[in-house]
């Protein structure tokens, strides 16, 4: 396996990998890294789909990637995922995959022609005092803590070690709009990995500029699961790949003597009756180890979403097959003690009543029912005591919707804290009392609010997730398996939870898909280059665009250098006639 840029090998197809007629694979997990290797077995490693099989534990694939109307409490998404358009691995799939919406076309043209068509931005990313937008939106605030940004992107990933994100950072940092845009956005806490920040920045520097009013996001016209794993799931099934629902994998035994990693034992079970599957060194097995949404529980309006800490069987799996390795990981360092005020709870709001819309269009300044971009990502209430944040996306969301339901995801980042309405934590909340605490917030008048929250105005359904931030727990090198171990003959992990060998980030639809396409080439040996990151921290002239967004468009004359300013000046003199003079022009540096 080998990387790859540019248009020569994005668009060539690779030859059949030797024996992969007497191959057979056995995927763990139909989230999207599971149905992203079974694309990537038949469209690249030329495998049968008869010969591709799919364990999925639940009794519906899609993972993270989910939506769905729940026949008892009505329309739920747990989360919903950012993507860009240096998504390589992602888009590198969805080419291949057709549109369930528009006959002839891809999955990649569809969402194309859709981000052409209604290309996304926010007109409204941080609100306080009851509805008021803060007068500094759009701005980072960073001041001098610009330069603790340029500090960590500058530490090797080595050196950082298990420091924390506040461990790095001083407290001013904090205080910045950068860090309310950032945490919000991507859902870091100040006890989470400055690795996975690091990663992060160094990742998607090309989008300094669209942070602030998310222009530098694409979304789906529904739901994850309609938009996303629907036309997946047809493709797999006209390939006639074996996908079983209810069917848990316990464990997989593995060999590790004699210096190399083979599976050779599947235990399963499937409605209640424990199976074995014994398997050979042409039998491939692709683990998805861990999950966020695993253990999930459902509240409804009227009922909070139990608390719960169940470890879940992705888990239980990862830790049995972690005993017959140390190469196979460590779960517990993301699983185990994740403090109390993480993010646990996400909820799902139907608006029925449309007397509710105002509050939100005067913030949005769109027509919530135009099928265009709305918030064109979240909104986050910055003096709510739970940090809650909102989000409305193109409607209707689901295609089941009404025409004049609105629905909306609301989700908050503390989860120890009681609401500044409500006088609980968002962990003990009803959908009701979750409502209230965000009409409250909306500017909704208090003589109003609990008419206007009662189901028959709005539905709210609060989801608990004992993992969802889990990705982002301080970890060292090996806490994350390889997604392919050492020595490993026929064994793979794939996933959030898999160590992929470049800078890619976690907590993103393209490193599931980057992890499949790297455990399918190297287990084959498909000779097509997997698409690199894309290189934008190596290219000066984002490195300069950053430096002028970072400190809120100012020029290099106004910022506060670790240089003489007489020194500065003079330098910047000398290059207005050489070609760096021109990059920082074009920066608007100078």
């Amino acid at each position: 396996m080998y990387y790859s840029n540019g248009n020569y090998e994005a668009f060539a197809h690779p030859k059949k990998p030797a024996n992969v007629d007497q191959k057979s694979a056995y995927i763990v997990g139909a989230g999207l890294a599971g149905l992203a290797a079974a694309v990537f077995l038949i469209r690249d490693a030329q495998m049968a789909g008869e010969r591709i099989h799919i364990f999925e534990e639940l009794p519906q694939s899609g993972g993270s990637l989910d939506g769905a109307k729940r026949p008892d409490i009505g329309f739920v998404i747990r989360g919903g995922r950012e993507m860009e358009n240096h998504f390589e691995c992602l888009w590198d799939l969805y080419r291949s995959i057709p549109s369930l919406e528009i006959e002839g076309a891809s999955f990649l043209d569809e969402y194309y022609w859709l981000d052409k068509d209604d290309p996304n931005s926010s007109n409204c990313r941080l609100i306080h005092h009851r509805g008021d937008r803060v007068p500094d939106d759009g701005k980072y605030t960073l001041d001098g803590s610009s330069k603790e940004i340029i500090k960590l992107i500058m530490t090797p990933e080595s050196r950082l070690g298990k420091q924390t994100i506040e461990d790095f950072f001083s407290p001013e940092f904090f205080e910045s709009n950068f860090w309310m845009y950032w945490a919000t956005m991507f859902a870091f806490e100040k006890w989470h990995s400055a690795v996975e920040m690091r990663r992060y920045a160094m990742r998607f520097i090309h989008h300094i500029d669209g942070l602030p009013d998310f222009t530098a996001l694409k979304f789906n016209r529904y739901n994850q699961y309609e938009s996303m794993v629907m036309p997946l799931i047809k493709y797999l099934e006209q390939h006639n790949v074996d996908i079983r629902y209810d069917c848990a994998v316990k464990n997989v035994l593995v060999d590790t003597t004699h210096n190399q990693k083979i599976a050779q034992k599947i235990l399963l079970e499937q409605a209640g009756e424990a199976q074995e599957i014994n398997l050979t060194a042409d039998d491939l097995v692709f683990v998805t180890n861990g999950s966020i949404t695993e253990s999930s529980t459902y509240g409804n309006h009227h009922q909070p979403a139990p608390v719960t800490n169940a470890m879940g069987n992705s888990w239980a799996l990862w830790e049995k097959l972690a005993q017959q390795s140390a190469e196979f990981g460590h779960p517990q360092v993301f699983y185990k003690n994740l403090p109390k005020r993480s993010w646990f709870v996400s909820a799902t709001a139907t608006i029925k009543n449309t007397a509710l819309d105002p509050y939100i269009e005067r913030l949005t300044k769109r027509d919530l029912h135009d099928h265009k971009v709305n918030t064109g990502g979240i909104v986050t209430i910055t003096d709510s005591n739970w940090l809650l944040s909102f989000a409305v996306h193109r409607q209707p969301h689901f295609k089941a919707q009404k025409e004049n339901e609105t629905v909306v995801w609301l989700y908050g980042l503390y989860s120890d804290t009681e609401g500044n309405y409500i006088k609980k934590t968002i962990t003990e909340c009803t959908g009701e009392e979750i409502t209230q605490e965000w009409l409250y917030h909306l500017g909704v008048p208090e003589s109003l609010i609990a008419k206007l929250s009662q189901q028959e105005s709005i539905n709210t359904n609060p989801v608990y997730m004992p993992y969802i931030t889990s990705y982002f727990m301080p970890r060292t090198a090996g806490d994350r398996p390889a997604v392919v171990p050492q020595d490993s003959k026929n064994l793979a992990f794939i996933g959030n939870f898999a160590e992929s060998p470049t800078r890619d980030t976690v907590f993103t639809t393209e490193y599931s898909v980057r992890t499949a396409m790297e455990a399918v080439y190297t287990l084959l040996n498909v000779d097509r280059g997997v698409p690199e990151v894309f290189n934008s921290i190596y290219d000066i002239r984002e490195l300069l665009k950053a430096i002028y967004y970072l400190n809120d468009k100012k020029q290099l004359r106004e910022i506060d250098l670790p240089i003489p300013s007489w020194v500065k000046n003079k330098a910047l003199d000398k290059s207005q006639k050489t070609w760096l003079g021109e990059l920082l022009q074009e920066a608007h540096l100078l």
